[in-house]
C-alpha cells in the first residue's frame, strides 16, 4: 500500500458537521435497520441495536442489505434526524447516493467520507470529530479532505448533451449524479444498459414520494425497458381491503409517478420471475437486493447493486458507471465457504445457508463449496439469494456446480470459512422466538413463484385453514395470472388463503397485516431477519410444510427439526 492510499480521505458530500462518533463493527442496512421516523437502530440482529444515529458521526466499513437504505437516509435528513456524517473505508454506494440526492435535490446535505483503512482505524478510537472547511479534525489531528472530480471520465457526445442540459433538467440531474457516482466508484467511462428495475416505490416514508414526483415534474422519462418493484398497496383492491384513504392515495401516487415516467406496472420484487427475464451476459441496471443477487448469480446477467433513486437515473439515460461487477475483474470471489450439509434437509435449509453465507462474506463475493451434489431448485436459489442479500453488501455469490459463471472462479488461494450443521442449528434457534401459537402465516418475501403456490396448495390438500390464523401469500401480477389459469388460485382460496398482488411483506402494513398479530411464521430468511423490526411481532421460521401446518392448526412444533439434531 502506498503512502497516498494510507492517507486517502475523500469528501463526497461537502458540508460542515460535528458530533460524537458511533462505530458500527458490522455493516448496517438503513432500510429495516433504522427507523425512518425516529433514527433508532431497529435491526435486532445488529450489535448496535437500540442506539440512535441522529447527530452522530456514524462509522462502518460499508453498508449492507437493502438498496432502499438511500431512501431512509433521505427521509431522516429531511426530518432533521440524519447522522451528522457518514464515514466508510470500503466502497459504499447506497447511503452515499442517498446523501447526494438529499444534497442535490433537497438541500439537506449529510457529509459523507471515505477514508483509507489506516485513517479509519485511527478515527474509530476517537470520541468525537468535526468536519469543517474540507478538513477532518479529531483528537488534535487534522486531515485534509479532497473532493471527487469527473475530469478524467470519458463521456460520449450524447452523455455531454445530457450533462449540459440539452435534453432537459431531469436528464441533466440524472447524468450529473451518474458522473459523480462514476468518480466515486473510480470508473473511467459509462456503459450502455439494456433494462432497469425501479426499487424505491414503496411508501415506507414520504421521501420516496417526494423524490418520484419531483423527478416527474422535472420531465423524467425512461428510455430503456423498465420494470417496477412491489408497491405499498394492492393497486386494484386497496379500498376494499380497508386501507386508510390518505395512505392508499399517496401509495398510488407513488406508483403512478413511476408508471407515468415509463415504468411497466409489473409491481414485483422478483422481476426474474417474469417471462422476459434477463439472459446470461446481459447488461442491466437493477435495484432491489434480492433481484440483483439472483440476476448476477443465477441468471448470469451483469448488474451492480444500485441504490434506490439511482435506478431511475439509469432508466432515464440508459447509462451507468462501468465499475464494480460490471467489470470482469470484480466478479471474482474473494473468499471460499465450505458448507457441511446435514444428511437430510428440506427447502428451509437454503434461506438459512444464504443468510449465513452473507454473514461470512459481508463485503465480498464468496464461492460456496460442498453443495455440488445438492439439487437446489430455482425457488431454493431465490430464497438463498434474498437471505444472502440481507446480510451481505456483495451483489453476487458463486455456488460451485450450480452457477452459470463458474468458469470465472479464481484458482488462487482464498480466505477460508465454514458453515457447519451447528451454525445452521444455531440460526434456526435465532430465527424462532415467541409462542408456537401462530397468528399469521407469511409467504412471499420475495414474491412467491407459481411453483411455490402450487406446492403450498398441495400441502394444504384442500383442507380449510384454522379460523384464528390468517394465511397470506404475496405474488407478482404475472404469477397471479399463472395460478389463475392453472387452478392453483382457486384451490388456495378454497382453503382460506389470501393471495395479494403488488405488495410484499416488506411493504405490508395494518390492517392487511392483522392488528392483533403476536406471532408470525415465514419461510423467508429475509423476512425472518427484518420481520420483528418491521412489525413488532415475534417471528418464527420454517419450510412450506411448517407453514402449512401452522395454517391448518394454528400451531407449529417449537422443537428443532429432526434433520438438524
Amino acid at each position: 500500500m502506498t503512502d497516498n492510499e494510507n492517507t486517502a480521505a475523500t469528501l463526497f458530500v461537502n458540508a460542515d458537521a460535528k458530533g460524537q462518533i458511533l462505530v458500527c463493527e458490522e455493516g448496517l442496512s438503513f432500510w429495516g435497520g433504522v427507523d425512518p421516523d425516529t433514527a433508532k437502530i431497529i435491526d435486532v440482529h445488529h450489535p448496535n441495536y437500540g442506539e440512535l444515529v441522529t447527530g452522530k458521526i456514524v462509522m462502518m466499513s460499508s453498508s449492507r442489505g437493502s438498496c432502499s437504505g438511500s431512501g431512509v437516509l433521505l427521509q431522516l435528513a429531511r426530518k432533521g434526524l440524519a447522522p451528522a456524517a457518514l464515514i466508510f473505508w470500503k466502497p459504499e454506494s447506497i447511503l452515499t447516493l442517498g446523501a447526494i440526492i438529499s444534497d442535490r435535490l433537497f438541500s439537506c446535505p449529510v457529509p459523507t467520507i471515505r477514508l483509507s483503512r489506516t485513517l479509519y482505524k485511527a478515527l474509530s478510537l476517537a470520541k468525537e470529530a468535526e468536519i469543517k472547511d474540507l478538513t477532518l479534525v479529531y483528537s488534535k489531528k487534522r486531515i485534509s479532505l479532497s473532493l471527487p472530480s469527473i475530469e478524467n471520465l470519458r463521456l460520449t457526445k450524447n452523455d455531454i448533451q445530457m450533462l449540459d442540459g440539452s435534453e432537459g433538467p431531469a436528464k441533466q440531474i440524472a447524468m450529473e449524479v451518474i458522473c459523480l457516482m462514476a468518480s466515486i466508484q473510480h470508473a473511467d467511462e459509462l456503459l450502455d444498459v439494456n433494462r432497469a428495475h425501479i426499487d424505491g416505490c414503496i411508501l415506507a416514508h414520504n421521501a420516496n414520494l417526494d423524490f418520484a414526483e419531483k423527478m416527474y415534474e422535472m420531465g423524467a422519462k425512461t428510455c430503456i425497458p423498465t420494470t417496477i418493484n412491489a408497491i405499498s398497496v394492492d393497486r386494484e383492491n386497496w379500498r376494499k381491503q380497508g386501507q386508510p384513504i390518505e395512505f392508499g392515495l399517496k401509495a398510488s401516487r407513488l406508483a403512478d409517478a413511476y408508471v407515468k415516467m415509463g415504468a411497466q406496472p409489473t409491481f414485483t420484487c422478483a422481476p426474474y420471475l417474469l417471462d422476459d427475464a434477463p439472459e446470461k451476459g446481459e447488461i442491466i441496471g437493477w435495484s432491489e437486493s434480492n433481484a440483483v443477487v439472483f440476476a448476477n448469480s443465477v441468471l448470469g446477467a451483469w448488474t451492480e447493486k444500485h441504490p434506490d433513486y439511482f435506478d431511475l437515473f439509469i432508466a432515464c439515460t440508459g447509462r451507468a458507471p462501468k465499475a464494480g461487477v460490471y467489470l470482469f475483474k470484480n466478479r471474482v470471489a474473494v473468499c471460499k465457504i465450505k458448507v457441511t450439509l446435514p444428511k437430510k434437509f428440506d427447502e428451509s435449509l437454503w434461506p438459512m445457508l444464504g443468510w449465513l453465507a452473507g454473514v461470512k462474506s459481508q463485503n465480498g463475493i464468496p464461492v460456496l463449496t460442498g453443495l455440488e451434489f445438492a439439487r437446489p431448485s430455482r425457488d431454493d436459489l431465490k430464497a438463498f439469494s434474498a437471505a444472502f442479500g440481507t446480510t451481505s453488501s456483495a451483489p453476487m455469490f458463486y455456488m460451485q456446480g450450480h452457477m452459470p459463471d463458474d468458469t470465472s472462479l479464481p484458482s488462487s488461494d482464498l480466505d477460508q470459512f465454514e458453515i457447519t450443521c451447528e451454525d445452521v442449528k444455531n440460526l434456526w434457534v435465532n430465527f424462532n422466538c415467541g409462542s408456537n401459537q401462530i397468528d399469521l402465516v407469511a409467504i412471499g418475501s420475495p414474491h412467491a413463484s407459481s411453483s411455490e403456490c402450487k406446492d403450498f396448495a398441495d400441502l394444504l390438500g384442500g383442507r380449510k385453514c384454522a379460523g384464528e390464523t390468517k394465511t397470506i401469500i404475496t405474488v407478482g401480477r404475472e404469477t397471479l395470472n399463472q395460478i389463475t389459469k392453472n387452478g392453483v388460485l382457486q384451490k388456495l382460496k378454497k382453503s382460506g388463503v389470501q393471495i395479494i398482488p403488488d405488495i410484499c411483506w416488506c411493504s405490508i402494513t395494518k390492517p392487511i397485516f392483522p392488528v392483533e398479530t403476536r406471532v408470525v411464521i415465514t419461510n423467508s430468511g429475509k423476512y425472518a431477519h427484518y420481520g420483528q423490526a418491521l412489525t413488532s411481532s415475534d417471528i418464527r421460521f420454517g419450510g412450506l410444510k411448517e407453514c402449512a401446518t401452522a395454517a391448518l392448526t394454528g400451531y407449529v412444533d417449537s422443537n428443532i427439526p429432526n434433520w438438524l439434531l
